[in-house]
């Protein structure tokens, strides 16, 4: 069955269930159920490969004993085993003492879990399809898994609300790709949504890791935060499938709820990818955790000054989207981009066509590039073009990591050397931005663009009046030879 026809299959089977209401609901449902279905196909791995491994889930509750046999419980013999057995079973486990480093994996991802389905023989129907169809454990279907997590998160791009949490593929990889994270190095997202920057990261060290010793290497390396449910179920799902047994460094919790203060030396890390949440406002009191010249509720703001924070001093690092609003807006904006300038080199911004985000927002974006230590000098400008015939993206046009090529040939490698000026580049100095009072939008305008001179106002009237007559006059011409075709009858 191929992944399309599959999602489809079970979202079908979804729809005909009355406790399921919209596409963020069926998509957080299909990942309990894959979660599950992964850990169990996981855990007899583990079984062989981990000396005296036990698991930290009671027998009755593993996929295989419940779930996996197709003539199993069924009904409402299964929904109150799932509502009432199994859900508080798991959730337990995020907060009881003595819980293994997989067990606190397990209750992470379900203490806000839920199960949206009331009908025990459709859900039934859909534990079905999933064990029909794919087995973690064999290395076609191991990729058919990441595949339809492909699937699932292009889906959450239309879900609503629920597309904020997801960054087209080509973003991050273009990031992570400039970014060049290297073995034993810290890289953190913040607000880490389904994991894509972390997963990105893990792929492009993969080369790197030779030994057992490298995989714990690189295991202790990916941080990552999320607040919300749904994206945090899915980017410990995600990590797991690209290898990280125990992603138990991606935490769910509100990166802003901590004082920054309290943010010391050994919270701090080489490297910060991540697109923040733009465009909403944190509850009430979440600005108090911040020094009162960042205060804003603005998510953005608060999550810049926090990513400053966070670089380590001389070698951190970091790639971070936000949207144009930063870039000329001012009060606590201006505050982090005059801390920008003078406290770190802002060496590079890529300024991103309208509609890389869409269906979830049209608003332009920019990729900020920013190293701790040494104040900047220039800031270099890259105004990223749209494909010969497109006006904008879409689902079905979306943005390739192809289109980023014509940046990294310019971009000069790690030392950014020989960067040269260009019909889609240009070079601002540190002190023009200062005199611009911060604002990086007004000296982030394409000075080689030629720009359309469309007349005075008077004079595009005559012109069009002038057409008006022209096509009067051809109306008319036209009328009489059709009157003389039909011996002037009208």
């Amino acid at each position: 069955m191929s992944i399309g026809t599959l999602i489809k299959t079970i979202q079908d089977i979804m729809r005909k269930d009355v406790g399921v209401d919209g596409d963020a609901q069926r998509i957080s449902q299909i990942v309990w159920l894959l979660f599950l279905k992964i850990f169990d196909d996981k855990e007899q791995e583990w079984q062989l490969t981990i000396p005296g491994y036990k698991s930290p889930l009671q027998s009755r509750f593993r996929w295989s004993n419940w779930a996996k046999d197709a003539e199993g419980i069924t009904g409402e013999e299964l929904i109150d085993f799932v509502n009432n057995e199994l859900f508080p079973s798991l959730k337990r486990l995020a907060n009881s003492a003595g819980v293994t480093p997989h067990g606190k994996v397990v209750g992470s991802v379900f203490e806000d879990a839920y199960n949206y389905m009331k009908s025990g023989t459709l859900l039934r129907q859909v534990i079905n399809t999933i064990e029909d169809d794919v087995d973690f454990n064999s290395s076609t279907d191991r990729h058919l898994f990441n595949d339809i997590y492909e699937k699932i998160l292009a889906d959450l791009q239309s879900a609503g609300n629920a597309g904020e949490y997801y960054t087209p593929r080509a973003v991050t990889q273009f990031m992570v790709d400039i970014l060049n994270p290297q073995l034993g190095e810290s890289v953190l997202d913040p607000a880490c949504g389904t994991g894509g920057f972390l997963t990105c990261t893990i792929e492009h060290l993969k080369a790197q890791v030779k030994t057992a010793a490298d995989r714990i290497t690189l295991q202790d390396s990916i941080h990552g935060v999320e607040k919300k449910p749904l994206p945090h179920m899915l980017a410990m799902t995600n990590l797991m499938l690209h290898g990280i047994d125990v992603p138990s460094n991606i935490r769910h919790d509100n990166t802003l709820s901590r004082p920054l203060k309290d943010y010391g030396p050994k919270d701090r890390v080489d490297i910060i990818l991540t697109n923040p949440p733009f465009g909403g406002m944190e509850e009430d009191g979440i600005e108090n955790n911040f020094p009162r010249k960042y205060q804003t509720r603005e998510t953005a703001d608060l999550f810049m000054a926090l990513i400053m924070h966070l670089l380590k001093q001389d070698t951190g690092r970091a790639a971070v989207v936000l949207p144009d609003g930063f870039l000329f807006g001012e009060g606590a904006k201006t505050t982090l981009k005059r801390e920008l300038l003078e406290e770190f080199n802002l060496h590079t911004i890529v300024r991103l066509p309208k509609g890389v985000f869409a269906p979830y927002t049209s608003i332009a974006t920019n990729v900020l590039f920013f190293e701790k230590g040494a104040p900047t000098k220039d800031v270099w400008f890259f105004e990223h073009q749209y494909p010969d015939g497109y006006k904008s993206y879409s689902r079905s046009k979306p943005l390739t990591i192809e289109e980023f090529d014509l940046e990294k040939a310019w971009w000069g490698g790690p030392s950014r050397k020989g960067r040269k000026i260009t019909q889609y580049a240009w070079k601002v100095s540190a002190k023009e931005i200062a005199d611009k009072n911060y604002n990086l939008d007004a000296v982030g305008k394409n000075p080689h663009l030629v720009e359309v001179e469309h007349g005075k106002p008077e004079d595009l009237m005559r012109e069009y009046q002038g057409i008006v007559a022209q096509l009067e006059t051809a109306q008319a011409a036209l009328k009489a030879e059709l009157m003389a075709c039909l011996g002037g009858k009208a």
